[in-house]
């Protein structure tokens, strides 16, 4: 199974387990968006943890092979449950989400651990945005990143593609706990029990009130991203980033 659900304690787990990497494809955002629904549903939930079986991988993001040649359509369909669904399911949860980054966590991983309330890193957790790397962007991170870590910063990051540590990510104000690999989550699990541990009352609604205040646009924002995701998928310099990175080859961009 590419996605596994428990309950201990109050904490509910869901786990990526979609060898070599956790590429998404849609089947695996449809599995991970029912097992949000699930948590969300469960009365046995009090908190939520996002985590990966794999060692060194959280999740490399969208998988572009899937991708290449695929039609507008397609690309759409996945990117409005990326983008749109996830958020809305993250949004309407009811109970705290915590993300257990250890390994790589790129593009559309970076997704699905920004989704979460709170992000717990392991020391040999590694972020970044290489879509750009493909002719791709990371549209949504467009309206999100820069409330984190500020425009400038923001930009160097989105646009470069480069990829950069768990030290920088908490200096950046991306990572909420930095810890050693081995403990990593055993702290997520310490956190998540501190959080079910508080009134579920208070944490729903004060929860949906944060969520409100400091996210009011984002699905309207996560609309305007898909559409942007799909305007670059499909110009030639998105089909041929796709293509190059199918052929292990160099992108030759057109000129503009």
């Amino acid at each position: 199974m590419p996605i596994h659900y428990t309950v201990d304690d109050g904490i509910a787990e869901i786990s990526l387990d979609h060898a070599p990497v956790n590429a998404l494809t849609e089947a695996l955002v449809d599995d991970l968006l029912a097992a949000l629904q699930r948590a969300a549903d469960d009365p046995a939930a009090r908190a939520v943890i996002l985590a990966s079986t794999l060692p060194r991988r959280f999740c490399a993001g969208l998988d572009l092979a899937a991708l290449h040649g695929a039609p507008p359509a397609q690309i759409q369909a996945l990117l409005n449950k990326l983008y749109l669904r996830l958020c809305a399911a993250q949004r309407q949860l009811g109970k705290p989400s915590i993300a257990a980054v250890g390994g790589a966590a790129r593009g559309g991983g970076m997704t699905l651990a920004i989704s979460c309330d709170m992000l717990v890193a392991g020391r040999s957790a590694s972020f970044g945005y290489p879509e750009i790397d493909v002719g791709l962007l990371p549209a949504i991170h467009f309206s999100r990143l820069h409330h984190i870590v500020g425009r400038h910063r923001a930009f160097d990051l989105l646009f470069t593609g480069r990829s950069f540590g768990a030290d920088e990510a908490q200096a950046l104000g991306l990572v909420s706990r930095l810890v050693d690999d081995a403990q990593l989550l055993a702290e997520a699990r310490r956190v998540a029990r501190q959080l079910a541990g508080k009134s579920p009352t208070a944490l729903r609604l004060g929860r949906t009130a944060f969520h409100a205040a400091v996210g009011a646009e984002d699905l309207a924002d996560a609309a305007t991203a898909v559409q942007t995701f799909c305007a670059v998928a499909v110009s030639d310099d998105g089909r041929e980033g796709v293509a190059a990175y199918a052929g292990k080859r160099t992108p030759r961009w057109s000129s503009g």
